[in-house]
């Protein structure tokens, strides 16, 4: 692990020009309309767990085509009027996990909606999952989630990734023990990438947790390391060698800096310096175009293990503030 990417003092104003289709709008309100013309049909199912003051409830709901989407909903028992919610999107590979996971955020107070990424867990014992994916895309696929559909914006697999994202503000914003005006969205990696999609394009997002984002600035993330998922992408091109301009079109609907130029909540973000799977241009390319106030945390000796513990405490402080102050 070394230092491979720009130098600090450039990365702080590394400003990329975005590739933004012209209808990127009109590609994501078409999308969540389509999406939400089904009912959520959500279910809170109460789940067997003696915790002592947490509430835990086994979660389904319609995302993307009205597939089920799984998740786990805590929120601190006992707690007097609706609570502030996160909502916490995985990182690749990993499934919703069990819900001594995320014990974190009731303990500050907090309810925590996990949502599953459909079609992940399968191969992770320590993060099992259960959702699939039963929408699959015609084009031939390199292993891995990264280039399902890729060749059309209308099935790639990101596509239904992020609109399950926004299904599951709606479902959470619409529980009794939500305070609807105080719901932020946060993950790591996929998870980050996931959250600032969502940050951007529901409004009762108060603000994101952005920690090493993946999907992000996609044509320098391929051309400069040679980790995966990203290499999917490569893989994929070295034998579709006549798709590079299709298949970066499409990216370009799910590239996380066109969604930051559109996020104008509070947001803080954290970059790990020696990171080879995001690397930290790519990071601070979507930081530097994010619009609303924002914090970046930047850990200069890690890799994709970002600040762990360090950040979520930073993460508890940034909130408790925001939300008690704001």
């Amino acid at each position: 692990m070394a230092l491979f990417d720009l130098p600090l003092e450039q990365l702080r104003s590394y400003l990329p020009d975005r590739d933004e289709p012209a209808d990127f709008d009109e590609f994501w309100t078409r999308t969540l309309a389509e999406a939400r013309e089904f009912d959520s049909a959500a279910e809170f199912t109460r789940y067997d767990l003696p915790l002592a003051s947490v509430d835990v409830y086994d979660v389904s709901f319609a995302g993307w085509g009205g597939h089920r989407i799984n998740g786990w909903f805590l929120v601190p028992r006992g707690a007097e009027g609706p609570v502030p919610c996160v909502m916490h999107y995985i990182g690749y590979s990993g499934g919703r996990g069990f819900p001594k996971d995320h014990l974190g955020w009731p303990a500050v107070g907090y309810a925590v909606f996990v949502m599953e990424t459909r079609g992940h867990g399968g191969a992770n014992p320590g993060s099992p999952g259960v959702t699939g994916d039963p929408y699959g895309g015609d084009n031939a696929q390199a292993p891995g989630m990264m280039t399902r559909g890729i060749l059309d914006p209308d099935q790639y697999y990101y596509r239904r990734v992020f609109t399950d994202a926004v299904r599951a503000v709606d479902v959470a914003a619409a529980h009794p023990a939500v305070d609807a005006s105080r719901i932020v969205a946060s993950g790591g990696s996929q998870g980050g990438g996931i959250a600032q999609a969502a940050a951007a394009l529901h409004p009762s997002i108060k603000a994101a947790l952005i920690d090493v984002p993946f999907l992000t600035h996609f044509r320098r993330a391929v051309e400069i390391t040679d980790r995966d998922p990203y290499q999917e992408i490569v893989r994929f091109l070295s034998t579709r060698r006549d798709s590079a301009e299709q298949v970066f079109r499409t990216l370009s609907y799910f590239d996380g800096v066109n969604f930051a130029a559109r996020g104008q909540v509070p947001a803080l973000y954290s970059v790990a310096l020696m990171d080879q799977v995001c690397p930290p241009s790519t990071v601070f390319a979507a930081y530097n175009h994010w619009r609303g106030p924002k914090e970046i945390s930047v850990w200069p000796w890690n890799g994709h293990e970002g600040g762990g513990g360090f950040q979520s405490e930073e993460q508890i402080h940034y909130l408790h503030k925001l939300l008690t102050d704001g």
